[in-house]
């Protein structure tokens, strides 16, 4: 069977990076198998799903190269049908109209099926016992069952669930003595019979779950004395996401739904909603959770966490495409950085990963720098010079100067933010000071060999790198350093970071003059900052 996949995002502002690689799992799943990747927009939510919300996903999407096969579906434009599905679960006693509020309006709940014989995702988990509190009264009615349990300090414990998770119910008395069997009230409760037992101390039933087989994470399954009947349309007539979401992809014949493990719960009553509404029931294959450090949902207060922050900082679509691929997945062959291609080809839900993913900005920094040290220089340009156009130092910039500095820091460039650390390249207004910078100039030898070496660019007459490189040796033997002990000193006087590219090459662009200059000023900040 041809696959049929769907990303359904409910738009309400940015889009979150977990949402986006539910997105790209559902395309490659899609694209491998040669099958169909729909969009659907379930904006039910009228106040937040606006226009604005919607274009910002269709552009992220776009970004990213998510393409999708046929028409977007507007969740919206879909209520009648979802309307008319309540109607028929209602008309075959399968959904009921609950309580009616202060204005005279009822909701629709789904009823969790009784009868469970022709569901095959439903079976039986044996012989339960519970111990009541008999204080509290024990309501066995269609629409479910309510008692009180006890806690560990002898409290009742008031709860509810479908009659559906109690076959064969019975309850006694702290004598043992029967009080009610259910088998026997069974036809008179469905024709709305209420049954209020008081004195109740103990009841047994069978018990039955329904249960799937995850894709990812083996075979799931939850007790029905756990579930409560659902409501599917609200009280003003609007359609719950339950019934909406499991009508649209009935609609769309969706044969595969791909999404994140916070739907696990979701699913178990979905299944018996295709059911009842004689549909096939697709496969499943939920995702793990994108985390942070702590093994906690991974979220805005963790760092960027949208789609947006990311494009806005100079990530690459295809970097950011192929690590959030990543996340969870892994193609073997310890493969990470792969074409759009390789991926597509190699991916399969069985080699997705039941465990949180925990997502790791350095290491996505890094895929980053991989695919911007392949860009063609011509584009690199052109994107470096907009970000550095931004910067209030980036102003009025010689071409020729900007594309030989962006020749040199293409390889070493994370994300184009960073473009602002280009300054130096361009400007003598640095800032000097900070555990570093004092370190490295505290010593009389170390300051005096800068003193040296300033003097010797001023003799120097027109710089190359190999010049530059002669020069800073010649400086270290002659004033009894060890090679290579002047590079970190000269770098921060000339450049005011610690970092960066080769220092000949840096000291080439920034040209003897400025050099000078800029060692004459860290020496005499370090002298105001450390008198003798």
């Amino acid at each position: 069977m041809k696959a049929r996949v769907r990303f359904a995002p409910s738009p309400t502002g940015q889009v979150h990076i977990g949402n986006i690689r539910t997105a790209i799992f559902n395309w490659l799943f899609a694209r491998h198998t040669g099958g169909e990747f729909l969009l659907r927009i379930e904006d039910t939510d009228l106040e937040r799903s606006t226009a604005e919300a919607i274009n910002t996903l269709l552009e992220c999407m776009d970004w990213l190269g998510l393409d999708h096969d046929g028409e977007i579906l507007y969740q919206t434009s879909q209520r009648p049908a979802h309307e008319a599905a309540a109607q028929k679960l209602l008309a075959e006693n399968k959904a009921y109209y609950g309580k009616t509020d202060d204005s005279g309006q009822a909701p629709v709940l789904f009823r969790i099926p009784f009868e469970t014989g022709n569901i095959p995702m439903v079976r039986s988990a044996g012989n339960a016992e519970t111990e009541l509190h008999p204080d509290e009264n024990v309501t066995v009615a269609y629409s479910g069952l309510n008692f009180a349990g006890i806690s560990k300090k002898g409290k009742p414990v008031p709860t509810s669930a479908c009659l559906a998770g109690f076959m064969d119910l019975r309850l006694f008395n702290s004598d043992n003595e029967l009080l009610f069997a259910l088998n026997d009230k069974l036809a008179a409760i469905k024709n709305g019979e209420v049954f209020k037992l008081r004195n109740c101390a103990k009841m047994t039933f069978t018990r039955r779950e329904v249960f799937f087989r995850d894709t990812i994470k083996g075979e799931l399954s939850k007790p029905l004395d756990s579930m409560k009947d659902l409501v599917i349309i609200r009280g003003d007539g609007s359609p719950i996401f339950h019934l909406a979401n499991v009508c649209d992809d009935i609609l769309q014949q969706i044969n595969y739904i791909i999404r994140g493990d916070d739907h696990v719960e979701n699913t178990y009553r979905h299944i018996l909603l295709y059911h009842a509404l004689g549909a096939e029931i697709p496969a499943y294959a939920h995702l793990p959770m994108i985390v942070n450090e702590a093994g906690k949902p991974y979220s805005k207060r963790d760092g960027d966490a949208f789609v947006g922050d990311f494009r806005r900082k100079g990530f690459l679509a295809e970097a950011l495409f192929n690590y959030l691929a990543l996340l969870a997945w892994s193609p073997g062959a310890d493969r990470e950085k792969m074409t759009r291609t390789e991926m597509t080809e190699a991916f399969s839900l069985e080699r997705v990963k039941s465990s949180p993913a925990q997502f790791d900005l350095k290491k996505l920094a890094n895929m980053n720098g991989m695919y911007i040290a392949e860009m063609p220089f011509t584009g690199f340009l052109a994107e470096a010079a907009e970000f550095v156009g931004g910067f209030a130092w980036g102003k009025n910039i010689g071409q020729a100067e900007f594309a030989k500095v962006a020749a040199l820091m293409q390889v070493r460039l994370k994300d184009f933010t960073r473009t602002e650390d280009w300054k130096y390249f361009f400007s003598d207004d640095l800032e000097y000071g900070g555990k570093q910078f004092n370190k490295q100039l505290q010593n009389t030898e170390t300051r005096a060999a800068l003193k040296a070496f300033a003097a010797k660019l001023a003799n120097a007459g027109e710089l190359t790198k190999e010049l530059v490189s002669s020069l800073l040796a010649d400086t270290e033997r002659e004033n009894n350093l060890e090679p290579g002990r002047l590079f970190a000193p000269v770098r921060l006087a000339v450049t005011g970071v610690a970092g960066g590219a080769e220092l000949d090459e840096t000291i080439l662009l920034i040209g003897s003059a400025s050099c000078r200059k800029r060692i004459a000023r860290a020496l005499e900040v370090y002298e105001q900052n450390n008198p003798e």
